[in-house]
């Protein structure tokens, strides 16, 4: 959405323009404005209005109308450290063919593409797909594909030619999360390696979540069952930001509230080296469970 009418509409669209990770080009023009003479009223206040309409804008993320999940994502880029942290944990797993479903705009992608011979980053979202394709224009190695995951018919031609399969918070809101993962095995070669991060803990599910549009929270017990249920040989699973539970609990079931604010995520990506450290020291459940699994030779 755009909000302003007057002096504010430049940084408006240039701040937001930015923020989506669009392409920006700066042309020259002629412009030959009116002096006072002719009636120009431009004022000294209207100099400040702008710095304040540049001020608001550099602060408010109000990029998306709906939904919410796509304000999320973006503000999940002001989380480098967080993101950087999931990185590591999935690295060591990832191969040379690389198919992501659900890469959103990319977050996770330009960290674990490196020098991959072929990582495809498959999405529906059309907005989404626009985003990956400005941020890899010129990523020889990384290819966008439009990719539903509850479509079988999205996944033919894909059987057989990936080492690595990512599934990244994707399974909380499909209708039928074995399918999906039944599909992302036809994908893969004998032996190769699933990565999935879903959300935990079914009694987290609250607010928060319902806005994002997330349908379920998974226990590390029902991950197991349905990797089983895909024909997937689970190697380990293990929980992921446990420092982050008690406020999803406290933020989306005790308080009601809807929406992650982006003070909120810097805060807590200020603190991700202290919380990475003793993330396994702490007695409960993770935020996230990390599962890896392997299909059969």
């Amino acid at each position: 959405p755009i909000r302003s009418n007057r002096f504010g509409f430049e940084p408006e669209i240039v701040m937001k323009s930015a923020k989506r990770n669009f392409r920006i080009y700066e042309v020259p023009i002629s412009y030959h404005g009116r002096t006072y003479e002719e009636g120009k009223k431009i004022g000294w206040s209207d100099g400040f209005k702008a710095l304040a309409a540049i001020l608001h804008f550099w602060l408010i993320d109000d990029l998306y109308s709906e939904p919410y999940g796509r304000g999320l994502l973006n503000n999940m880029t002001g989380t480098p450290q967080y993101l950087s942290w999931v990185a590591r944990v999935l690295r060591p797993y990832v191969g040379d063919a690389v198919l992501e479903i659900g890469a959103g705009i990319g977050n996770l992608t330009a960290r674990l593409m490196g020098r991959k011979l072929q990582y495809i980053a498959a999405e529906k979202d059309p907005l989404y797909l626009h985003a990956l394709h400005n941020r890899f224009l010129r990523t020889p190695n990384v290819f966008v594909r439009q990719l539903d995951p509850e479509e079988a018919s999205a996944f033919q031609g894909l059987e057989n030619a990936f080492d690595t399969a990512l599934c990244l918070n994707v399974l909380e809101y499909v209708d039928d999360p074995v399918a999906v993962l039944a599909a992302l095995n036809r994908a893969l070669l004998p032996g190769g390696i699933l990565l999935v991060l879903v959300p935990q803990g079914p009694r987290l599910y609250g607010s928060i979540d319902r806005t994002l549009g997330q349908r379920r929270r998974f226990s590390a017990h029902e991950l197991r069952e349905i990797l089983a249920r895909s024909d997937f040989e689970l190697e380990r699973v293990h929980d992921l930001n446990k420092a982050g539970a008690p406020a999803w609990w406290i933020s989306g079931k005790l308080l009601g509230r809807r929406h992650i604010s982006k003070v909120t995520l810097k805060l807590f990506d200020k603190t991700v080296w202290f919380w990475r450290r003793v993330d396994g020291l702490l007695p409960w459940r993770g935020l996230s469970l990390v599962a890896v699994a392997r299909k059969p030779r």
